[in-house]
């Protein structure tokens, strides 16, 4: 955790955790070693779906996300994938004529870590654990996580919040979950 990630007060002091000492889904204990699979297609991202668990969204907006979530509907799996680099090339009418794809090296993938923890510093959140897959499950009266997520984006239209990694977004969207949750305000 970075040093003003863990001094600053503000919305890290409010409900929350990243289940730092939390063990992943018992689904993700069959599996061990790396895959060349991407994150979204290894076979135990695609058991869990057919439980009801979803991918955490990986737009930006949403950094925080997992880390709000409650923590009945959020789980995590080792990330055993491999994130690849793709070098397309094309002729001067816009054809493809080669493909080559690479695995991104481990300097590559902190590098693209780096605007994620820039974001959790600037909410005041700690830094994610490394290596892990965020699964989520739908929340209050929404049939998947999309749903939440819709909801979310029409409530912070309708008050105002840009839909972009901020504090106002965090504490939206922490409020109304808790709401979802009957653990929060009306």
């Amino acid at each position: 955790m970075s040093r003003h990630a863990r001094d600053t007060p503000g919305p890290r002091d409010a409900p929350g955790s990243w289940d730092e000492d939390g063990p992943p889904h018992p689904l993700a204990l069959r599996r061990t070693g790396r895959s060349e699979q991407e994150p979204d297609r290894l076979p135990e991202v695609r058991e869990l779906e057919a439980l009801g668990w979803e991918p955490a969204p990986e737009e930006l907006a949403w950094v925080f996300l997992p880390y709000v979530w409650p923590p009945a509907d959020r789980t995590w799996i080792p990330d055993r994938s491999t994130h690849w680099a793709v070098d397309t090339r094309l002729d001067g009418h816009g054809h493809v004529t080669g493909v080559e794809a690479t695995p991104l090296a481990e300097a590559e993938l902190h590098e693209l870590d780096r605007e994620t923890e820039e974001l959790l510093d600037a909410l005041g959140l700690p830094h994610r654990p490394p290596g892990r897959l965020w699964l989520l499950r739908p929340v209050g009266p929404y049939p998947a996580v999309g749903a939440v997520l819709d909801h979310l984006r029409s409530v912070a239209r309708e008050r105002g919040v840009a839909f972009r990694a901020s504090p106002e977004l965090l504490s939206l969207t922490r409020a109304e979950l808790a709401t979802l949750t009957g653990s929060g305000p009306p």
